[in-house]
């Protein structure tokens, strides 16, 4: 048989995850592949560069789209656990999974259309209008990057402490700031510094300097307004007059509130959602796997004909 898609491997992942133990994508290839009586060719054809079998690919999707669903959840890198969701889909004894099935659940919806707020009647009839092919590519390649920004955060959540406030600075770096010099940022590395842990020069001849603050705090561990009430004291003592506060998880309303408020001193506050994506805007941690050209007629060029 032809490998099967990303769609039709749902059910199979859900099922093979109904132990309840943990389990990692790698792991599960083999035993869904001889499931679902795959040839050695089917599991041996590779997509775009080669660096990955179509079938690998495809039960990589089928996880996702679980785990955007609420059916699985992420336990680490690369790692996944059926959740009391699942377990309550596989109780209806289903055929198959498909993509409607999951727009029932809030969390797909918004992964699917950016947007929590919209309902799922209109997604469904948006999704059944054609697109235009370049219209149906800008809405795929926002649904990839949607779920590389989720990855990216699962892997940032995995490194140390000190690699984090040096990839806040590497950000700022490539985002434009300290110009070319080889000291244009610098963590600060040690413990009792106030609340600072880096700083950038904004210019090419470092006439102004930022200061960074960098949390690494998991989902639901908002930074409070205390937090940031301290990394604008810090600032002040240092007589700075511009600040960043990047962390993994969110601000609350009140820490926000306040940063918006203080007088004679900025204070940009960039949360999870946000450092992902000025990641993978800025080649930060991400590297470009294929990349596809669009071409027009040139009208110029037939102009003389």
């Amino acid at each position: 048989m032809a490998v099967p898609a990303y769609s039709e491997l749902m059910l199979p992942l859900l099922q093979y995850a109904s132990d309840g133990k943990e389990h990692h994508i790698r792991d599960a290839v083999q035993p869904i592949a001889e499931y679902l009586e795959l040839s050695e060719e089917d599991l041996n054809e590779f997509i775009g560069n080669g660096s990955e079998t179509k079938f690998a690919y495809r039960l990589r999707w089928a996880k996702t789209y679980l785990k955007k669903a609420g059916l699985i959840e992420a336990t680490g890198r690369g790692l996944f656990r059926i959740t009391q969701r699942g377990r309550d889909v596989l109780a209806t004894s289903p055929t198959r999974i498909t993509n409607d099935m999951l727009m029932q659940f809030p969390e797909f919806v918004e992964f699917k259309t950016g947007s929590a707020r919209k309902t799922v009647d209109n997604h469904k009839e948006s999704i059944t209008e054609s697109q235009p092919p370049k219209e149906l590519i800008r809405s795929l390649h926002a649904e990839i990057n949607r779920d590389l920004a989720d990855e990216l955060l699962e892997y940032i959540m995995g490194v140390s402490p000190a690699f984090f406030e040096k990839l806040v600075i590497d950000l700022l770096l490539a985002m434009g700031y300290g110009g070319a010099l080889s000291n244009a940022g610098q963590t600060i590395g040690r413990s009792g510094d106030g609340g600072i842990d880096g700083y950038i020069q904004e210019d090419k001849l470092g006439l102004s300097m930022i200061y960074v603050q960098a949390k690494r705090w998991g989902a639901g561990n908002n930074v409070q307004r205390p937090a940031v009430q301290a990394f604008v004291g810090s600032l002040m003592g240092v007589g700075a007059t511009k600040g960043v506060f990047i962390t993994t998880s969110h601000f609350s309303q009140g820490a926000r509130e306040y940063a918006d408020s203080i007088p004679n001193l900025k204070v940009v506050l960039i949360d999870g959602t946000q450092l992902t994506q000025l990641m993978i805007e800025h080649n930060v941690g991400v590297s470009a796997e294929q990349t596809f050209v669009i071409k027009r007629i040139d009208t110029d060029y037939f102009e003389l004909s």
